[in-house]
């Protein structure tokens, strides 16, 4: 009943408004009591302010006959709509961020405001953990919606960010087999940066020891690499991964990243292949991280910690791509890996 007097007030022309008038808007189908309720609600936001030398309607509960509109408390149409939904929504979706945010804003957060308290009426709160996508298709029907669509930011605005049970897992690691050496008691794997390397030492494969052969993809090993176990659902037998990469100062950098996550050893045979080449030019623009750096030359003799220092200070890098596919495959298999 409210909603119809701030629905009218804005549009008034007049500064005052009557008890008269005021009770028009009400209905005859609102209580004395309920109505009076809501004008003194309106009087103590500053909306509606008594004129007092008009008098009262002398009732046990009265009220004045005429009052001052102030029209500069009285809120938005977006801001009373907040009002509303405050108590239709769950109480745990709090909306008090939507105060000092525009109508726009507003308006495009509602629809999945809605779509989330429909689906918590329905489901109640999630009591297991499931992926932003998961998540995001049971709550507003859009696996995108955590991600990519601002659905976080949602989520986090009107408090129950953590009580979705969210939970992020790393992207499939891309890899290959070699069957005939599954059964050993050992095993070896190969992480390479770049899909072009990753071909040609595909071909390979099967006349190596290797178990498998991992496509990095760039800094997207750094988190894939935790699923390797999990993929191959055999039981850890010392497994021992080696790392080959660009040999500039980001490849070293993932390399480092990846080690962060669990023991990788570089691929030293391939890097020393390269060093007998003639470095490229042209990475001026990287940033060298020292920690990184220093542990990856621990790999190298002294004599090629200098080399590679004095080539990547000059701004110079070998890419992958500077071995070959039947290079890559001599060295795959005729170079000692314990």
């Amino acid at each position: 009943m409210d909603n119809k007097i701030l629905s009218f007030l804005p549009t008034s022309k007049k500064k005052t408004v009557s008890l008269g008038e005021l009770e028009r808007l009400a209905g005859g189908e609102t209580s004395y009591e309920t109505f009076a309720a809501a004008i003194y609600d309106l009087v103590d936001k500053g909306i509606l302010v008594p004129i007092k030398k008009h008098g009262d309607n002398h009732k046990a509960i009265p009220l004045a006959n005429t009052y001052r509109i102030i029209q500069s408390k009285i809120p938005a149409d977006h801001l009373q709509e907040i009002e509303r939904l405050h108590f239709f929504l769950d109480p745990q979706i709090k909306l008090d961020a939507y105060y000092s945010l525009t109508a726009s804003e507003w308006n495009r957060d509602l629809p999945d405001l809605l779509q989330i308290n429909n689906y918590l009426q329905q489901h109640g709160w999630p009591n297991s953990e499931a992926t932003a996508p998961e998540r995001s298709y049971g709550l507003v029907g859009d696996e995108k919606w955590i991600d990519e669509k601002g659905g976080r930011k949602i989520l986090e605005r009107v408090g129950i960010w953590s009580a979705m049970k969210i939970v992020s897992r790393p992207d499939p690691l891309m890899l290959a087999i070699n069957q005939p050496v599954w059964d050993e008691a050992g095993s070896l794997h190969l992480v390479v940066e770049n899909k072009t390397t990753f071909h040609a030492l595909l071909e390979h494969l099967r006349d190596t020891s290797f178990l498998t052969l991992i496509y990095g993809a760039g800094w997207k090993v750094t988190a894939d690499i935790l699923m390797l176990d999990k993929q191959l659902g055999r039981a850890k037998a010392d497994p021992r991964i080696y790392y080959f990469g660009d040999l500039d100062y980001e490849g070293i950098s993932i390399w480092h990243a990846v080690n962060s996550r669990r023991p990788v050893v570089p691929a030293a045979w391939f890097y020393r292949a390269l060093l007998a080449k003639p470095a490229a030019q042209g990475k001026t623009n990287q940033v060298c991280n020292k920690e990184a750096l220093s542990c990856f030359l621990t790999y190298f003799t002294s004599e090629e910690q200098k080399q590679i220092r004095e080539i990547l200070n000059q701004g110079g890098y070998y890419p992958q791509e500077g071995l070959n596919s039947a290079e890559l495959g001599a060295i795959w298999r005729n170079s000692t890996w314990s």
